[in-house]
């Protein structure tokens, strides 16, 4: 084997490890819950909402501009170039920091008790979750958070986003719309380099976190990060918890800034690969 192909076999191996060393401390605890048949309604839903898998997400590739053999489908191209057009829409228009999460709270407005989206109780009660709702002005910009709403609550949102009008409502403010890079990332691996997926993956990771964080439920109990500090819930019901919500939201937003662009410029490549 020639000098060059061993050196380029140790350095793919060397990110191999380093990528799945990476990802050990999301990946193993969620096949650990998965065997023992345990539910986490925080840290499951990357793997669960999102169709990729964990063997996938800790596959090491340096994509299209790594290795430009990599075979491209057509479909591959077309998805490419609907995926640039939307990541340059969101990217052209100011964060809206002003939806305090309550996309989550319409989800379970005017339910019954026990027809929620999660198990676990609700912080302020059925009626209480309804006030809040009823005092707030709802502007959910994101189809995949609206199309979750209750009937009662669908006529509340002042927007209308569908599923094939995304590129009109995005904005980079939105909570769904950061976790959503890391789906637009996977949807092209290994086109798209393993290491911007796993950066993708990462900051989706924290954004679910302020989301349930900010939701109407109560998760008592399971509120524990790896470092095992306890997690508050984010108040969005109150002025102190709208500040909250929006700093993070603000942070979220400049943090997925250069993640948008970078994941542009992958598919803008593959695109015309």
């Amino acid at each position: 084997m020639p000098v060059l192909d061993a050196l380029d076999l140790a350095h793919a191996a060397e990110r191999q490890e380093a990528h799945s060393a990476r990802l050990a401390p999301y990946v193993e605890p969620h096949l650990a819950r998965r065997k023992r048949r345990e539910k986490h309604p925080v840290h499951d839903f990357l793997f669960q909402y999102y169709s990729f898998r964990p063997a996938q997400l800790t596959a090491w590739g340096p994509g299209l501009a790594g290795d430009p053999s990599l075979p491209v489908t057509d479909q591959q191209r077309a998805l490419a170039g609907v995926t640039t057009r939307l990541l340059r829409a969101t990217a052209s228009r100011a964060a809206t920091l002003g939806c305090f999460g309550l996309h989550e709270w319409a989800m379970v407005y005017r339910t019954a008790s026990g027809r929620t989206r999660h198990p676990a109780p609700l912080r302020l009660g059925h009626d209480g979750t309804d006030e809040v709702v009823e005092s707030h002005r709802i502007g959910c910009s994101h189809f995949d958070a609206f199309r979750f709403f209750t009937p009662d609550a669908r006529p509340l949102n002042t927007l209308s986003p569908g599923v094939d009008d995304r590129a009109d409502f995005e904005q980079p403010g939105c909570l769904h719309a950061g976790m959503d890079l890391y789906k637009h990332a996977f949807r092209l691996a290994p086109l798209v380099p393993a290491d911007l997926v796993a950066d993708c993956f990462e900051l989706a990771w924290d954004i679910r976190i302020l989301d349930m964080r900010a939701a109407p439920y109560d998760l008592t109990g399971l509120r524990l990060d790896p470092t095992g500090e306890p997690w508050s819930p984010v108040r969005i019901e109150t002025p102190e918890g709208k500040r909250a919500y929006a700093a993070a939201q603000a942070s979220f937003a400049a943090r997925g800034a250069p993640l948008r662009e970078a994941l542009r410029v992958e598919c803008e490549r593959i695109a015309e690969g």
